[in-house]
């Protein structure tokens, strides 16, 4: 078995041990709780969306390179959807609604698929972004022509181009690295994801400051900086996934820590400008699939071009 199967293998067995001790903490928790406690019963909840996420991503991971790049397509799909279902349309939106889910949607990932870095990394930003005032325009109409463009600019940049940048990164043809490409993506979604939960379980257990009341009520100073400082040392400690050395992916999974809470933050303002708690409820405990990939939204785009600048 080549050795990118053996790590990835080694990888996910990690995973599960870690969900194994969570599921039975947590179930022993509720088993010596004598009242119902909704702190528990939404961490077991939490737990167990997070047993399906990670087989799904798993079974994508054992297909290959197509079935991640359809993985994400799917979830951009739907968090653009989550997205654009709050914001303000009518009829003289059609046009830019039916390019957004019809034509730059897919191409995007078209893209990434066939490898097409040059066109992929700039069309959205700059042909989508023209493409829609464009579209918005020929209408005619004028009612709240600046929101409503980028309004539908902003869903196409944060759900489909920032999401795609991370099976982008099975494209970049890093030397001694051939073949082992997943991994950087599990690296990446892991220490994000990793640094998500601590900050929740350091704020639950030590949270007494709230960082950001406004935007984020459960967001604590405490979790804050035990959920970033833990999730980058054991990033660094995943060293041996990545081309990284150990120093390296300390860094680059500080970076991401912050960059992912700093996204957490810019998604919290959007969902609290427009009145809601959470982006959907299709993912049991988490809301919706926006409310799961917000913080990689914003770390995918700087760690796929870190990468490529620095490590091709």
């Amino acid at each position: 078995m080549p050795n990118y199967q053996n790590d990835t293998l080694l990888l996910f067995a990690g995973i599960g041990i870690l969900l194994v001790i969570a599921s039975t903490v947590g179930w022993l928790l509720k088993r010596h709780l004598s009242s119902p406690n909704s702190v528990i019963d939404n961490l077991i909840t939490r737990i167990n969306a997070w047993w399906v996420i990670v087989a799904v991503i798993g079974i994508a991971f054992l297909i290959g390179k197509f079935a991640v790049v359809f993985l994400f397509f799917v979830a951009s799909a739907i968090a653009l959807r989550e997205f654009l279902i709050l914001t303000p349309a009518n009829r003289y939106d059609s046009y830019a609604l039916i390019f957004a889910y019809f034509i730059a949607l897919p191409l995007q990932y078209i893209l990434v698929a066939i490898s097409w870095y040059g066109l992929f990394s700039i069309f959205i930003p700059v042909y989508g972004f023209l493409l829609l005032a464009i579209l918005a325009a020929i209408t005619g109409s004028t009612y709240n022509f600046l929101e409503r463009t980028a309004e539908v600019q902003w869903g196409l940049m944060i759900t489909v181009y920032n999401i795609s940048c991370v099976p982008a990164l099975l494209i970049l043809p890093i030397d001694n690295y051939q073949d082992r490409n997943l991994l950087l993506i599990a690296f990446l979604v892991l220490v994000v994801e990793l640094s998500d939960v601590l900050q929740y379980v350091f704020g639950k257990l030590f949270g007494k400051h709230k960082i950001s009341p406004n935007l984020s009520p459960s967001k604590t100073v405490e979790g804050f900086i035990g959920g970033t400082l833990s999730a980058s040392l054991i990033g660094a400690c995943l060293f041996w996934i990545t081309p990284f050395s150990f120093i390296q992916a300390g860094f680059i999974s500080l970076m991401l820590t912050l960059l992912g809470f700093l996204g957490g933050l810019v998604m919290s303002a959007i969902k609290r400008d427009r009145g809601i708690k959470d982006w959907g409820n299709l993912i049991s405990g988490h809301g919706g699939v926006l409310d799961r990939l917000d913080s990689v939204c914003f770390a995918a785009p700087i760690f796929f071009h870190l990468v490529r600048y620095f490590w091709v």
